[in-house]
């Protein structure tokens, strides 16, 4: 019985990965081709949907974590996959002033690359048991130059969708009202910008210390 649940986790977690990529590069080529032959006015509206789906598909990730599927701990996984849905569907979504922004289009190569390199890794390793030490490398690697670029580009996201949330008041809740309770959009998008600054050490000092363990373990193999 052990192994039949373990074949199907595997076929299960391979098949996600593989799925999830192919929803990132997608969202890669269609940028790239955007950006060649429209400009970067022109890249949110052609990536949208797909890059949607993908990015709203890592919320299964969590769900993974919590009933153990797969080890990745909760603390590194929730603050991760939580501000890019936020930024996906609470920002870019959700305010159109900002979907031409110069940003959207670093934004997104940044997320794309990392989730290319990483879901094909995950989906070699649960398909064939181990993935190839360049593979790994990459997947422990260019976190170090696509990190920065993309939480810079997600912070310059919501600082920009900032005036359209005050002006508009989306999402909020304005007193008086039968539940007695006000909320304002715009003061989360400020707490959110507040939780990036200890944020951003905490996840890039998890991902080195990552990096250092895995290829290490690799080196001594």
């Amino acid at each position: 019985m052990a192994g039949v649940l373990s074949l199907l986790r595997r076929l299960y977690l391979s098949a996600y990965n593989w799925i999830v990529f192919a929803g990132w590069f997608q969202v890669l080529f269609l940028t790239l081709k955007t950006l060649k032959e429209s400009g970067y006015e022109h890249v949110y509206s052609t990536v949208e949907k797909p890059l949607l789906l993908a990015q709203s598909a890592a919320f299964l990730e969590i769900l993974h974590g919590i009933i153990g599927l797969v080890r990745s701990p909760i603390t590194a996984t929730l603050p991760q996959i939580g501000s890019r849905l936020y930024v996906v569907w609470g920002i870019l979504y959700s305010f159109p002033e900002v979907q031409k922004h110069p940003l959207i289009s670093s934004l997104v190569i940044s997320w794309s690359i990392t989730e290319i390199v990483r879901y094909s890794f995950f989906g070699t390793k649960e398909a064939f048991g181990s993935a190839p030490y360049w593979l790994l490398w990459l997947r422990y690697s260019t976190f170090l130059v696509l990190y920065p670029t993309g939480i810079s580009s997600e912070i310059g996201m919501i600082y920009n969708a900032l005036p359209f949330m005050k002006e508009s008041g989306m999402y909020s809740v304005r007193m008086p009202n039968k539940w007695n309770f006000s909320f304002d959009y715009f003061y989360l998008a400020i707490v959110v910008l507040a939780i990036y600054v200890p944020g951003i050490p905490h996840l890039y000092g998890y991902m080195l210390g990552q990096r250092k363990k895995a290829l290490m373990k690799t080196k001594k193999e």
